[in-house]
Formats: C-alpha cells, sequence, structure tokens
C-alpha cells in the first residue's frame, strides 16, 4: 500500500505531464517513471475516474446568432407547430463505395468476423436524406455530384413524397449549396417549406446525422462494394428496411440545460485560454418559432 502523498503524486504526474515523446501516459510507462507496480497505476487511475487513452472531440460554435439559430431548431423539436411536418435534411456527402482485396472470414463461436485492412475504391455517390422528426421516417436519395441542382432535384422530391399545403419545416446547416440564390427563389415559390438553419459548427442540432450514424455503423462501414451501384443499391436497401419499422430519435435537451452546459465549457476553455472567445447568451427572453 502506498500512502495518500505517493497517491497524489501519481494522480498529479498523469494530469500535468506527459512522457517524453508521446502524447498521453500508459499503466507501463507511468509505472516505470513512479516506481510502482502496473497494477497499482491501474488501481489508482481506476479509483480517480483517469482514462489517459481516451480522448473526446468537441466544437464549439463561434455563431454570433447561436442563441437564436439554437433557440429555433430546439423549439421545432420540443414544440412541434400544429398541422406541420418538422423534416432534419441534410447530406452524406463522398461515401465510398470501398471494395475489400479479398474475401473475410465470416463469424462464428469464439472468433469475430474478419476484413482485410486494404481496399480498392470505386467512386464516391452523395447521399440526400430528410428525416420526419415525429414518425422517424427517412426520404433519401443517392446522386452522383453535390450541387445545388442536386438539391433542388431533391426538394422536388419533398413536394412529392408530402403532398398537399401542409407546410414543411427543414431543419439544415448552413453548406452553401442550401442558400444559393437558384435555392433561395424556390424557397419564394414553394412558400410551404420553411428553412430553419442550426448554428455553425453545430451539426448535432441535426437529427438526420444521428441516422447517418447508423447508416454508416449498420450498412456502410463493414460492407464491400464493387461498385457504386452496389454501393447505392445498399443505401436504397437499408432505407426501405428502416422505414417499414421507423424509430424516431427524440430530443430531450432544452435550451437551457444547453446553455448552461455551453457555459461551463466556456469557463473551462477561458481558463486553459485566457483570450479565447465564445458566443455568451443574450440578454432578453426569445420564444421559439412554431
Amino acid at each position: 500500500m502506498y500512502g495518500p502523498e505517493k497517491i497524489q503524486a501519481i494522480v498529479e504526474a498523469t494530469l500535468q505531464s506527459k512522457p517524453k515523446g508521446m502524447t498521453q501516459w500508459s499503466c507501463r510507462l507511468m509505472a516505470e517513471a513512479q516506481g510502482v507496480s502496473k497494477s497499482t497505476i491501474s488501481n489508482i487511475w481506476r479509483s480517480h475516474h483517469l482514462k489517459p487513452h481516451r480522448v473526446k472531440s468537441f466544437k464549439l460554435s463561434r455563431d454570433p446568432k447561436f442563441l437564436e439559430k439554437m433557440t429555433d431548431v430546439v423549439g421545432l423539436y420540443l414544440n412541434p407547430p400544429q398541422q406541420a411536418i418538422v423534416l432534419c435534411v441534410d447530406e452524406k456527402s463522398q461515401i465510398q463505395a470501398l471494395d475489400r482485396t479479398q474475401p473475410g472470414l465470416p463469424l462464428k463461436k469464439g472468433r469475430c468476423g474478419t476484413m482485410t485492412h486494404d481496399y480498392k475504391r470505386h467512386g464516391t455517390p452523395t447521399l440526400f436524406a430528410a428525416l420526419e422528426v415525429l414518425q422517424g421516417r427517412v426520404v433519401g436519395q443517392c446522386y452522383a455530384r453535390h450541387r445545388h441542382q442536386e438539391f433542388l432535384k431533391f426538394l422536388e422530391r419533398l413536394d412529392e413524397e408530402f403532398p398537399g399545403d401542409v407546410p414543411l419545416h427543414l431543419v439544415m446547416d448552413n453548406y452553401g449549396t442550401h442558400k444559393q440564390p437558384k435555392v433561395q427563389a424556390w424557397w419564394k415559390r414553394h412558400p410551404r417549406f420553411v428553412p430553419h438553419f442550426v448554428p455553425t459548427s453545430s451539426s448535432w442540432l441535426n437529427l438526420v446525422e444521428r441516422w447517418f450514424g447508423e447508416l454508416s455503423s449498420k450498412r456502410v462501414r463493414r460492407g464491400s462494394f464493387r461498385s457504386v451501384a452496389d454501393l447505392v443499391h445498399a443505401i436504397e436497401e437499408y432505407l426501405a428496411a428502416w422505414n417499414e419499422n421507423p424509430r424516431p430519435f427524440v430530443w430531450t435537451a432544452t435550451v437551457e440545460s444547453i446553455v448552461q452546459k455551453l457555459s461551463r465549457c466556456r469557463q473551462t476553455l477561458e481558463k486553459i485560454q485566457p483570450g479565447c472567445t465564445l458566443p455568451r447568451k443574450r440578454q432578453g427572453k426569445r420564444r421559439a418559432k412554431n
């Protein structure tokens, strides 16, 4: 057993130093540096919830209208407008049609499935998709390119998929295709389409991104495709299977809870980087657009 002073020294070394020429400590390296066993380091790290081998990515928006846009989108999720449909729209661009160089082994008892680490590239389609927030149904269409012309075709597809005069509220990111002059003219000719833009660097606010994750993990990442047509067919199969029993993604975070979390992140970053400035909560109350 080691005393509290030794334990504190190991914790501080983990938090405040790095091994020579490396980015993070391992149990073996820290054990050698501190003159203790690997199991001791492991137990100390576990008791103090330290995981040097793990790292999470983040991106905080610097959009000057962050709060306004976030309130608008979250309001659509938590208080959707009556007699209207909310669609989360985005493009999953450059999906690679990868063909493995050798056939892998199938799953069996005591052994996971295998696949070669190398591959052949056969091209990249772009998937335009719209997630119906209430029902979870997804409308998708693959195109060879990723331009405003393809986006306009997809908007026409949505106009056919949701006939009538029911308003369609579209949650989208700030990609230039969505704000191209011809697209803006299309919005004016089709007033039932109401665009809502998430803040910059805030793709987590668009629920269709969550569905893209499902598509990647359950159909694309472990697949092998000999052509773009094979990949497109696989995506269409997954779309059909999903829509047989669609599952909506339920948004629960309120504007207040998001602002509080971002405020804590801002305070932490300002301690590390004193010159760092991030969007702050504006004075006055804002109402979600319904």
